[in-house]
């Protein structure tokens, strides 16, 4: 079991702005308006070694909107710890972590659009993220602004 899936089990997710993948892999990520989808997926990072260094840097997350997708298992969008957390991420039929994206500064995501396999999570304070649910690096253009104001 990978150190994120071990985090899922306890819905924690570390407290940084990157995606996660179920095997372990994990980049950094930023949201950026003016990105196609609303988000630039950056370099990768060991997570093992960032938690070894300091195993606490995690945030409780929970859940607030879900879209089920059948056999292909569930997108599920919420907050962490802090108001100004907030995260995305695609399950397993049976809730098991396939991927997930943290934000410390999106606001709790409350809103998922689904058009295929392209979703867009919208957060309290507007920001949009749009995605791939198969591979979330995939760039997939967004709205023209991914921010409302």
């Amino acid at each position: 079991m990978t150190a994120i899936e071990r985090l899922w089990a306890d819905f924690e997710l570390p407290i940084r702005d990157a995606l996660h993948f179920a095997d372990g892999h994990s980049c950094n990520v930023d949201l950026d308006s003016d990105a196609p989808g609303g988000l630039r997926v950056l370099a990768p990072f060991d997570l093992d070694e960032i938690l070894e260094s300091d195993p606490s840097w995690v945030s409780s997350v929970d859940g607030l909107t879900a879209v089920d997708l059948g056999s292909r298992g569930l997108l599920w969008g919420g907050e962490g710890s802090y108001g100004s957390e907030g995260f995305i991420a695609r399950l397993t039929v049976d809730r098991a972590l396939i991927w997930a994206i943290f934000f410390t500064e999106s606001n709790p995501f409350d809103r998922i659009q689904l058009s295929g396999d392209v979703a867009t999570f919208s957060s309290t304070s507007g920001f949009e993220i749009t995605v791939d649910i198969d591979d979330p690096r995939t760039v997939i253009p967004g709205p023209a602004s991914n921010r409302t104001t």
